[in-house]
């Protein structure tokens, strides 16, 4: 004989993700994407209509005259406070000065430009 077996729906509940999905939030920069200037700017013909990366904004962030606080950059990058502490580091072994100093309990970073004997690419040597 023949028998016929019929099984249930299943009655588990669905797998869920280790993290849900987070909806992108977009944030209102200028064209060449810096803090504080205004989101509605022309934008700017050639090579600087390019957006900014995410670096290039920490290096003009730590070059201006007051320097630049941790919370600031992270806040400009939307970078943890332990990537933003490594991107100063890699900017320190690119031949960038970065000094800090900490004033009313607060640590301010700035940096000096590199000496151009950094800036070689590699394969080429320096001096020629």
């Amino acid at each position: 004989m023949t028998s016929i077996t019929t099984t249930k729906p299943s009655t588990k509940n669905p797998r869920r993700m280790a993290r849900a999905p987070q909806e992108k939030v977009e944030v209102a920069q200028s064209p060449g994407g810096l803090p504080g200037q205004a989101a509605d700017a022309p934008l700017p013909d050639g090579d600087a209509a390019k957006p900014a990366t995410k670096s290039a904004i920490v290096i003009e962030l730590l070059m201006r005259r007051e320097g630049a606080t941790l919370e600031a950059m992270v806040a400009a990058t939307g970078w943890l406070p332990h990537t933003t502490r490594a991107a100063l580091t890699g900017l320190k072994k690119k031949g960038m000065t970065i000094s800090s100093e900490k004033v009313d309990g607060v640590r301010r970073y700035s940096a000096d430009l590199p000496d151009k004997k950094v800036e070689v690419e590699v394969g080429e040597v320096a001096g020629s």
